[in-house]
């Protein structure tokens, strides 16, 4: 039985599961490749000897590697991928991931190398090879490599995130990276289609926590700041560069000029201006308002805040600094917070959620003494220490919300606390009837998948669809019917019937009014011969006038033409030659034939040769108008209901109707995208 094999690669005990090794109809894809942001030497990246033992080769076992954003707990690890282990495959990420994940690679590199001392850490000029190899995407972009198919999603959470959908034949997952369901101040949140992947594997970190009102939280970080100011204090904001970090110094700023207070803000050095660079690039990233107002103000260009130095951190008063990294495990926030923790006045303040292992998740369970070996200190911890969470990731609510509209029949939990996980999958499958399983870092899950193949399709649409049927150019010939992980091909009408529904068609109409000097007869010769060429068994022609008619039953398809009455000839002083005045109406279901086939067979109708020759025509009357004129039937008869329908260009391409009475002819033509919002 076919089946998707997940294997978590990542470092570290419990968090830190941002590699992911997925193998599907006999393809293999990563997603993420990140690295453990506390742990040393070859600890901090994927257990990469998973694939060395399968007995090939990186190249020839991993088909493609997609990144869906640039913190480095999720593409840290890329550059060793690439530069060392030997990869040269596919690699993809968006636009801003590309351009924002090598300036935090080499931030990181340049501390962890020059100030640490390690080792094993890749150089700058491998970060601008790797990234190089980087194929860049834009949102909903889909791409394929080989049989895989790759589509991208918003996720949120920081500039440029994205979601996966990969699709190998049959099989499908979605990967959620990092994901928030919350708008915030800069960013919208997460969407994505109801694709029903057999497995949605989606992050974890708040497994358990329920996050109160977005406004509590900024009344409260407020509160606290201005109260640690106000009694001469200093106040640590740990963020990372990108993130979190524009939307705290929004808020502050904007409640700084709002209250009039002088205590200076502070931003570490360059990032400021490289945030306010990306911001301008990729403004389309951005959530309504942002992109509304940006061209007044640009909300990222702060008038309260400045960039730091390092020579201000003694300087006596109050003052707040944001510094990066976030979870205190490095960098100049690390530094800040050895010199102010000592001092009951001053706070630090944790916006986001930290690893464990690192210095912010051992104060924020209680550690009152820390130990550093490099250079070997003992820091007493006495400034208040707060955290609020404005950790852009997806709460307890937001993961079930996102589950519930993919709605896959597997799921899988990554990225988060195994004890915490577990509390989670026991929600998912009560409330959702579906499996879900949390595998460990080189553990694999082994998800079976229907095996649906073509010939099962094929041999189930005969068995349902008429042969009369299946012979036209029909768009639509079944459905495919999942319930209790059984599949079933049903027609149109046992559907229709399973669910209590009824069958609407769709019947259009084209009217011509013109004269030729051809007679009935060869006129109707030709028509007869270019509907059995165009329509074949779905063709009727109706010419009672002419003295024949074929009838064709009404449950079926059909192609109708009518010749109207006026087929006789006249003849005047100025035209010697008979004439034959003709007025034809075609008629046609939708979706039974292209509507431009009809097209062209309407206009040749007046283009008909007699006695060899073409035969002079005058266009009189044409009903168009900018829009065909149709009728909706329920007992599939093409015309048993009054309910009339104008359909515009608009409603054609986004097939949606409105009835006639509602809209005049007029009003299509003023507005047609407008009507598309009061029917949806």
């Amino acid at each position: 039985m076919p089946a998707i094999k997940i294997t978590p690669l990542g470092a570290g005990q419990d968090v830190g599961r941002s590699c992911i090794l997925v193998s599907m109809g006999g393809r293999h894809i990563m997603l993420d490749c990140g690295m453990h942001m506390s742990a040393g030497d070859q600890k901090k990246f994927p257990d990469f000897d998973f694939i060395s033992s399968r007995g090939v080769g990186v190249d020839e076992y991993l088909d493609v590697v997609l990144i869906s954003h640039f913190h480095l707990d999720h593409c840290g690890a890329l550059p060793h991928l690439t530069e060392v282990i030997g990869y040269n495959g596919p690699i993809f990420m968006t636009h801003p991931t590309k351009a924002i994940c090598p300036l935090l690679l080499e931030d990181f590199r340049k501390v962890a190398v020059e100030r640490k001392g390690d080792t094993t850490m890749f150089t700058s000029a491998q970060i601008q090879t790797c990234m190089s190899k980087v194929t860049p995407l834009g949102l909903y972009q889909c791409v394929t490599v080989g049989d895989i198919f790759i589509k991208v999603y918003y996720a949120g959470h920081v500039l440029g995130a994205a979601m996966f959908y990969v699709r190998v034949g049959n099989e499908s997952i979605v990967y959620t990276g990092d994901y928030n369901m919350t708008p915030d101040r800069h960013l919208g949140s997460a969407w994505i289609d109801r694709c029903r992947p057999d497995v949605f594997i989606t992050e974890s970190t708040y497994a358990t926590t329920i996050r109160d009102s977005k406004r509590i939280r900024e009344r409260e970080f407020l509160k606290k700041v201005h109260t640690a100011v106000a009694r001469g204090g200093k106040v640590l904001i740990p963020v990372f560069a990108l993130g979190r970090a524009q939307e705290l110094c929004i808020l502050l700023d904007t409640y700084w000029e709002r209250m009039g207070l002088t205590a200076p803000i502070f931003f570490s050095a360059g990032l400021t201006e490289k945030a306010t660079n990306y911001y301008k690039l990729f403004i389309t990233w951005m959530n309504e308002k942002i992109q509304k107002t940006f061209v007044e103000r640009n909300m990222f260009e702060y008038k309260n805040i400045r960039t730091f130095e390092r020579s201000l951190a003694d300087n006596p008063g109050p003052m707040v600094v944001f510094a990066a990294p976030g979870m205190l495990h490095a960098g100049l926030s690390l530094q800040l917070f050895k010199k102010w923790a000592p001092d009951p006045k001053n706070m630090v303040i944790m916006p986001g959620f930290c690893v464990q292992g690192t210095v912010g998740n051992k104060i924020l369970n209680g550690a009152k003494k820390l130990e550093f070996f490099n250079p070997k200190e003992t820091i007493e911890v006495k400034l208040d220490i707060e955290y609020l969470s404005f950790s852009a990731h997806a709460d307890a609510k937001g993961i079930m919300q996102l589950t519930r509209m993919c709605a896959p029949r597997h799921v899988l939990l990554v990225h988060g606390e195994g004890n915490k996980m577990g509390f989670l999958q026991k929600k998912v499958e009560k409330e959702y009837g579906v499996p879900c399983l949390y595998p460990a870092n080189g553990e694999t899950a082994v998800v079976p998948t229907p095996d649906v193949r073509n010939t099962l399709l094929e041999r189930n649409l005969i068995s349902v669809v008429p042969s009369w049927f299946r012979i036209s150019s029909r768009i639509f010939d079944g459905l495919i019917v999942i319930a209790d992980d059984k599949i079933r091909i049903m027609s149109e009408q046992q559907t229709a019937e399973t669910l209590s529904i009824r069958l609407h068609r769709f019947f259009f109409t084209e009217t011509r009014s013109f004269t030729s000097t051809c007679p009935p007869a060869v006129f109707r010769k030709h028509i007869i011969k270019q509907l059995q060429s165009l329509f074949g068994a779905f063709a009727a022609i109706k010419d009672d006038d002419l003295g024949h008619s074929e009838p064709i039953p009404p449950q079926r398809p059909h192609v109708l033409v009518e010749i109207l009455p006026q087929a006789c000839s006249i003849q005047t002083p100025d035209e010697p030659v008979a004439t034959f005045p003709y007025q034809v109406c075609v008629s046609w279901e939708e979706g039974v034939v292209e509507d431009e086939v009809v097209y062209r067979f309407v206009d040749s109708l007046h283009v008909v040769k007699a006695g060899g020759l073409e035969s002079s025509s005058v266009l009189l009357h044409h009903e168009e108008e900018g829009e065909l004129t149709g009728s909706i039937s329920d007992d599939g008869s093409g015309g048993g209901s009054d309910d009339n329908y104008n359909i515009s260009d608009a409603e054609q391409e986004y097939g949606c109707l409105l009835p006639l009475k509602k809209r005049s002819a007029g009003q299509f033509a003023e507005g047609d995208l407008d009507c598309l919002d009061d029917v949806r």
